[in-house]
């Protein structure tokens, strides 16, 4: 009788175990696509300086603000900590959430992490933004990377700067000396010396790792460097370590030129320019893309001078620093490098 009554609890809460089993093999088959309140999710992880830098990740924010306006759907964020080292687990994160039908990666060093990840979770969407693969790499077909010209729209920032400058001396600070950065570089150097063969250029960058890009103190020392050694115009691609220039540049009554965002607001009548990447922008198209079934993976995409996606900032703000006759001739180089006529290879 006991043997009987001890078989039979067996054979019932084997039957709710295999019942039990079958119910999470119900729920476990593909994501829905749709968060709890039914809209298209996406996934962001920052960039080393994280959200508040009022450069490169705010301005990703900022296009998914923009999605979530216009498109309606619903994201998330992840903010890898000190020199994002935990990058590859906040993209994991990301990808095993089964809402999550996209996720971005906002900048360069994300891009052999994101490339891993995107292979294993092939029925994800990933964006990284400023990707930067090695030469000849395959690029998974799920995964869009996204660049901007900012070689050719360091040109335009360099002409800008060669004609503004009074001292015949510009200076140039980088943050993490990548070869993405040295694009900044060199593209601005080279505008410069279109303008004014003669003009000298100072260059500095704040480090050798992702930390470089979130250092405003050694920043502002750099910058306060190249103004005592006869610069008066600085041109700064240094993500939050930019502040600091932005900052030695109001204590010194010179100028800076700004990247990513228009930061005039952040030293008034101190910003010559700014060279814009609308970042935002290619968010927003990129997700709507994702939302509407039409995806381009499996190759960089490119938000150029072309829709001035990559452009550099003229405005009431600043127009009296640049000035309409050196406007009209960095609006002619524009149309030029257009053209092919100047070549400014990436």
């Amino acid at each position: 009788m006991i043997q009987r009554s001890v078989s039979s609890a067996v054979l019932r809460a084997s039957a709710f175990l295999l019942l039990f089993t079958f119910m999470l093999a119900g729920c476990a088959g593909k994501p829905s696509g749709k968060s709890a309140s039914g809209a298209y999710k996406v996934g962001l992880v920052f960039d080393v300086g994280g959200r508040g830098d009022k450069s490169f990740n705010d301005a990703a924010y900022h296009g998914l603000e923009l999605a979530k306006k216009q498109l309606g759907i619903a994201f998330d964020y992840l903010e890898p900590q000190g020199e994002g080292a935990d990058r590859d687990a906040a993209l994991r994160q990301m990808a095993a959430d089964p809402d999550v039908r996209m996720i971005i990666g906002v900048g360069l060093l994300f891009t052999d992490d994101i490339t891993a990840i995107a292979r294993e979770f092939p029925d994800k969407k990933f964006v990284c933004i400023d990707y930067n693969p090695q030469p000849g790499a395959s690029i998974p077909s799920n995964l869009s990377g996204i660049v901007f010209e900012e070689k050719k729209g360091s040109f335009l920032a360099g002409a800008v700067a060669a004609l503004a400058s009074k001292s015949g001396t510009l200076g140039f600070i980088g943050g993490m000396d990548s070869n993405i950065i040295r694009k900044f570089e060199s593209g601005f150097i080279a505008g410069a010396r279109y303008v004014n063969p003669e003009i000298k250029v100072i260059s500095g960058f704040v480090g050798m790792t992702g930390s470089a890009f979130n250092d405003p103190a050694k920043g502002k020392e750099l910058a306060l460097g190249q103004y005592s050694r006869g610069a008066d115009i600085i041109y700064q691609a240094a993500g939050a370590s930019g502040l600091g220039v932005v900052e030695a540049a109001r204590q010194t009554g010179k100028l800076v030129i700004c990247t990513d965002m228009d930061q005039e607001y952040l030293a008034p009548g101190r910003v010559l320019t700014s060279m814009t990447k609308a970042v935002d922008k290619a968010v927003l198209a990129t997700v709507e893309e994702g939302k509407n079934n039409r995806f381009q993976g499996g190759s960089k995409r490119i938000f150029g001078l072309d829709g001035r996606y990559t452009d550099y900032v003229y405005n009431e703000k600043n127009a009296s620093l640049i000035g309409s006759a050196a406007h009209e001739r960095v609006e002619q180089i524009r149309k030029e490098i257009l053209s092919g006529k100047i070549k400014v290879s990436e």
